[in-house]
């Protein structure tokens, strides 16, 4: 088997594994929002440790703190996803052109 023939049949596999990798890398996002969300829930509890009167308002605060870290946190799925089934090897890409097109002939349906 000549290195050019090698080559072709190699590329498929590393683009999948380089697909799995970034996906892999995409989702460490997760750990970083579950460290802001355990420091936004601590600030929370030292201060409302320090002024207790203003545990109403601090837990609103807190609240939208979570909120926002939780919706940087749902994009490293989305990114992860997007890494899985955009990028295509050219196999696949040459599989999907050879399927046979939609036909669009009208379908009659009996009359009620």
């Amino acid at each position: 088997m000549n290195d050019k023939a090698r080559d072709e049949n190699s590329q498929p596999e590393m683009l999948e594994g380089a697909k799995s990798m970034g996906a892999g890398a995409a989702t460490i996002a997760s750990a970083g929002a579950a460290v802001g969300i355990g420091n936004v829930f601590s600030s929370l509890i030292h201060s409302v440790a320090r002024n207790p009167s203003l545990a109403k308002q601090l837990f609103r605060y807190a609240i939208l703190g979570f909120a926002l870290t939780e919706a940087i946190a749902s994009f490293a799925p989305m990114m992860a996803f997007l890494i899985l089934s955009v990028f295509r090897s050219k196999k696949e890409s040459f599989s999907l052109k050879k399927q046979a097109p939609l036909s669009h002939n009208k379908v009659e349906t009996a009359p009620c």
